[in-house]
């Protein structure tokens, strides 16, 4: 059979029909989108800084329970919001619960200089909220 036979034999099984009269029913739109909480944004990232430019003091930071951190002259804050959010593998820890200051001195300084020698990057020191101790105020923070 050639096209044109074809077309022809289209043309005559296709004799008596009628187009479907159309719907009247109107097509959904999309539902619109969620709105954005821009105040919630701006705050979570004041939250942020603030913990990245770390408002307190030492002393102070102690006694609010607040986390302390340190960033040695030269590299970016941006490592420490990686850091936070888990950017690399913690390659080891260290847990000091149950030691008291002397104890845990000398175990920091043991597992630092031991990751530093083994190439270590990213470790972790896990001192606790100081609920066993005395008055249950952190000793080791």
């Amino acid at each position: 059979m050639s096209d044109a036979d074809d077309r022809e034999a289209l043309r005559r099984a296709l004799a008596g029909v009628k187009p479907l009269a159309r719907p009247r029913r109107q097509a959904l739109r999309a539902s619109a989108p969620r709105p954005v909480p821009l105040q919630t944004r701006r705050d979570e990232r004041a939250v942020l800084a603030e913990s990245i430019a770390g408002p307190l003091s030492a002393d102070e930071a102690l006694e609010t329970g607040i986390e302390l951190t340190y960033l040695r002259d030269g590299l970016s804050r941006q490592l420490l919001r990686r850091l936070r959010r888990g950017h690399w593998v913690v390659q080891d820890d260290l847990d000091l619960h149950g030691m008291n200051r002397v104890e845990a001195a000398e175990q920091v300084a043991r597992f630092v200089r031991a990751a530093a020698m083994r190439g270590l990057r990213c470790v972790r020191i896990v001192h606790g909220k100081g609920l066993g101790s005395k008055n249950r105020e952190p000793v080791l923070k």
